[in-house]
């Protein structure tokens, strides 16, 4: 007849190892959702600086259109304004 003991140092081994993957993982998705919207940013600035060198060089309507959407200003001038500060 073979006689076995239990130990609780099994439960805790496994509680700690779900509270580390849960943590991990929280950790993770945090680190994803910064980098997300940091590319977010740094692909509208790229936007905006974009059109206002399409609208230094080009002047097209649509650069203006894009460029008011973007920055959300509606004057033509507002937006003249805002690219010369931005190209500089």
């Amino acid at each position: 007849m073979k006689f076995e003991l239990k130990t609780e140092n099994e439960n805790y081994s496994n509680s700690f190892s779900y509270l580390f993957k849960i943590v991990f993982s929280l950790a993770l998705t945090i680190i994803f959702c910064d980098i997300a919207l940091k590319l977010g940013v740094i692909s509208k600035n790229y936007q905006i600086k974009h059109n206002c060198i399409l609208v230094n060089v080009e002047k097209s309507p649509s650069a203006f259109k894009k460029l008011s959407k973007i920055s959300n200003l509606k004057s033509k001038q507002k937006i003249w304004e805002f690219c010369r500060e931005i190209v500089k």
